[in-house]
Formats: C-alpha cells, sequence, structure tokens
C-alpha cells in the first residue's frame, strides 16, 4: 500500500480490481483546513481508457510490483504491437493505446524494457529521446533570428516544428513524451592524421 501522496510517474496501481498506470501526478497543497489534494493522470492497461482522478493525499492505494523483462519489438498490426523475448521467442501483443505516445517511435528490432503484471505485458518503458530522420521539410537556410521555426515531418509520420536550418534527410533528437524538437544529431566525421 502507498499513499496517493507517493505516486508517481511509471508506478502501477489496483483500484477496484482495475489495473493502472501512472502517467501524471500533480500534488496540490490545501489552505487552512481545505486539505491538499493530489491529481492523477492514469490509464487502465487492459482498456487503454485514460482517467484523471483525485485523491486526499494520505489516501492509501494499491501499488502493483511489476517484472522487467527486455524484449524486441517486432511489428505493428492494425491496432496492437508484437514484442519478442530474444531469448525464448516468446512472443506478446498489447494494445497501441497502452503504449502511449511512445508507440510512434517504435523500430523493428529495437530493443526496449516491458513491463509485465501477472504474465500480462501492461506496458513498455522508453527512453526519454528517439533519433529519427527528418522525411519532409522546407529547404534549409540559415536566417538572423534564432526563433524561426517551420514545419517538418519525420520518418514515422510525425508533423514537428524545427529550426530554419534543419535539411531533409538528418537526423534530430525528439522528446519521446511531448514529440518536441530537441536538436540536430551531429555526424561524427573521421579526421585524416
Amino acid at each position: 500500500m502507498v499513499n496517493a501522496s507517493e505516486l508517481r510517474e511509471g508506478m502501477a496501481i489496483r483500484i477496484e480490481g482495475q489495473v493502472y498506470k501512472v502517467l501524471g501526478v500533480e500534488a496540490k497543497a490545501g489552505a487552512a483546513k481545505m486539505g491538499g489534494v493530489v491529481k492523477t493522470k492514469l490509464i487502465n492497461v487492459r482498456s487503454g481508457r485514460m482517467w484523471e482522478p483525485h485523491f486526499r493525499p494520505l489516501e492509501r492505494l494499491e501499488d502493483l510490483e511489476l517484472e522487467r523483462r527486455p524484449m524486441e519489438f517486432l511489428f505493428a498490426e492494425d491496432d496492437t504491437c508484437t514484442f519478442m523475448h530474444p531469448d525464448t521467442y516468446e512472443q506478446v501483443e498489447v494494445a497501441r493505446a497502452i503504449l502511449g505516445p511512445g508507440e510512434r517511435f517504435l523500430q523493428a528490432g529495437m530493443q526496449l524494457p516491458v513491463e509485465f503484471f501477472e504474465g500480462e505485458l501492461i506496458s513498455a518503458v522508453f527512453p526519454d529521446l528517439a533519433e529519427v530522420r527528418v522525411a519532409d521539410t522546407a529547404p534549409a537556410t540559415h536566417s538572423q533570428q534564432d526563433s524561426a521555426w517551420k514545419e517538418a515531418t519525420l520518418e514515422n509520420g510525425l508533423d514537428i516544428r524545427v529550426p530554419m536550418f534543419i535539411a531533409p534527410g538528418e537526423r534530430v533528437r525528439v522528446e519521446v513524451k511531448t514529440g518536441r524538437y530537441i536538436e540536430r544529431v551531429r555526424s561524427e566525421r573521421k579526421r585524416s592524421a
């Protein structure tokens, strides 16, 4: 059991028999006799439905122990993604909705830690940043303004805003959660001695 004030992003909890993954937590302090409140953003691991309940800070919730296993992403089909354990070749499917925004960055052969509860795959742990190639954007220009941005489409189909100096075919780092541009990936050039 855990107090609502101790909830953290990534935890799994059970409420009324349903298993939820915590996607976000915000604690608000109370004033005078008013108690504080813990606002949460949860996703039901079976249905993929979002829920944003509020709890009292000292309210007790059942936290769940998750098992992590490294797995390889194989392919996405319709509304599911298929992962394989690299040693046993066991394959499991999970609904795309449960994987959240990181699902857009999955590539065949990618290795990820995957979380299981009672033998059921409930989520994958994505890195904070992903490197993706820019498929389409306006030609690169060098402007005097550092704050000038343009639209770009990445190879995974995601549309984002990038600085004017980014050209088609370049690799960029993108924040997985938000899909926000972070920086250009610099290619290492070999120096001749």
